[in-house]
């Protein structure tokens, strides 16, 4: 065989396998996982509220060992398409320790959430993160703070909750919107 030969079947063997790696996935094969959610510390945390400026707010802190978490987040995850028309930001929080990231990626697989999730940082000071978060909050979970369109928090659940619970807050916090009087009427009924 010549060189040129060689080289050419080189050429055409790469251009082959460049092709074949830019194929749309096959239906049926399982999506690519997800990145993992970036960690936040409470200065992450105070850029992340400027961020939803002007937008009312719901931040959950979750973990995959917390169970009233675990049964939460679906729930979550429902009222985030429901209302987000209406201009509500969800976020998640993971507290979930390194050790834990093979279940959280699952957990977020599973869960399909259609809005961003970050995790605590490892080895911050917990307790300085929880009063930079909620002076309120000593650790407890889930957690959930409630954020007004000027960025007050203006109310959280500690531990799990009703889903009417959940909506009756999103809707007070939906009426400090700035644009709470050209927002459709929500109806005064929980479903």
């Amino acid at each position: 065989m010549s060189f040129r030969t060689i080289l050419t079947a080189i050429l055409l063997f790469l251009a082959a396998g460049a092709l074949a790696s830019q194929q749309p996935q096959h239906p049926g094969m399982p999506p690519p996982p997800p990145r993992d959610p970036e960690v936040i510390d409470a200065q992450g945390y105070t850029r992340l509220l400027e961020q939803y400026r002007g937008k009312a707010l719901l931040v959950n802190f979750w973990a995959t060992w917390c169970e009233p978490c675990r049964d939460e987040y679906p729930m979550l995850v429902d009222l985030a398409k429901q209302f987000a028309p209406q201009g509500v930001a969800v976020v998640g929080i993971s507290m979930d320790d390194d050790s834990d990231m093979n279940l959280v990626r699952r957990f977020l697989v599973r869960n399909h959430p259609g809005f961003p999730n970050y995790r605590q940082k490892p080895g911050i000071d917990l307790d300085a993160f929880y009063q930079a978060v909620n002076p309120e909050w000593r650790g407890s979970m889930p957690e959930t703070v409630f954020y007004s369109a000027d960025g007050h928090i203006l109310g959280s659940f500690v531990g799990s909750r009703p889903r009417e619970v959940f909506e009756q807050a999103i809707r007070a916090i939906l009426a400090t919107a700035p644009n709470a009087g050209k927002a459709p009427a929500t109806g005064g009924s929980s479903k």
